[in-house]
């Protein structure tokens, strides 16, 4: 204090500016982590919705609004369980299951464990197995699903985190294109090896399925997440 007077802030001054810098940008990361954390379960749950979404699309059941496609999971899906390659249950599922195969991703499969639903649709059997890989701008994933017998397509759905449009992306965006995997099998006649894949040029239709026009590396990628990924699972494919 000068004179009596109190001393006036110098607001033009450096350390002002850095102080108040300093100050807005931890309230502003305060309220972002607040923000955050208040919309978490909700991010959550919307993942794990379109997640159930994919699974019920692979099984040919789509066009669900939110709560119609939440009750057909649950009805449908009797385990989602955990196998390791050699096809023996890690981790039992549950009907509707939520917390042990729906839980694993890329990273569990590539550390041996592999999530497996198995599913009563109109009655019958079917298996779904998530898929892996890599296209031309990103990463692509999947699920097929397989008939009791373990080597019949019964239907597939494929996603993307970056393709080009009109291309690469109608691995997702065409479902017709989806439809073809219908009836494959997934093994070559000797059942020793993983024989489902996407070609230009289709020589076995019992196998393989027309590649996206003007999209051959997605295609190829697509093709090598189908052998990489089922292969992981022929113990469980080829046991009777």
């Amino acid at each position: 204090m000068e004179n009596g007077k109190k001393k006036k802030l110098n607001t033009n001054s450096n350390s002002y500016t850095i102080i108040y810098s300093v100050i807005i940008v931890v309230v502003v990361a305060f309220l972002l982590a607040l923000v955050f954390q208040a919309f978490k379960p909700m991010q959550e749950a919307n993942i794990a919705l379109d997640k159930k979404k994919q699974i019920l699309y692979s099984l040919n059941i789509g066009e669900l609004d939110d709560e119609a496609a939440n009750n057909k999971y649950k009805d449908i899906i009797i385990a989602d369980n955990v196998i390791d390659k050699a096809g023996k249950i890690l981790q039992k599922g549950s009907k509707g299951g939520e917390n042990a195969g729906f839980k694993q991703n890329s990273a569990d499969f590539k550390a041996g464990r592999l999530a497996l639903y198995v599913c009563k649709v109109d009655g019958e059997t079917k298996y779904v197995i998530p898929v892996y890989g890599m296209g031309l701008w990103g990463g692509i994933s999947g699920y097929i699903a397989i008939n009791a017998d373990k080597e019949t397509v019964y239907g597939a759905y494929f996603t993307h985190e970056s393709e080009t449009a009109g291309l690469g992306a109608e691995i997702k965006d065409s479902k017709e294109w989806q439809n073809q995997f219908r009836g494959k099998k997934l093994l070559n006649k000797e059942h020793s090896a993983i024989a489902l894949s996407v070609l230009k040029k289709v020589e076995d239709p019992s196998t393989q399925v027309d590649a996206v026009t003007g999209a051959t590396l997605t295609c190829n990628g697509v093709t090598n997440m189908l052998h990489s990924c089922l292969a992981a699972y022929m113990n469980f494919l080829t046991a009777k």
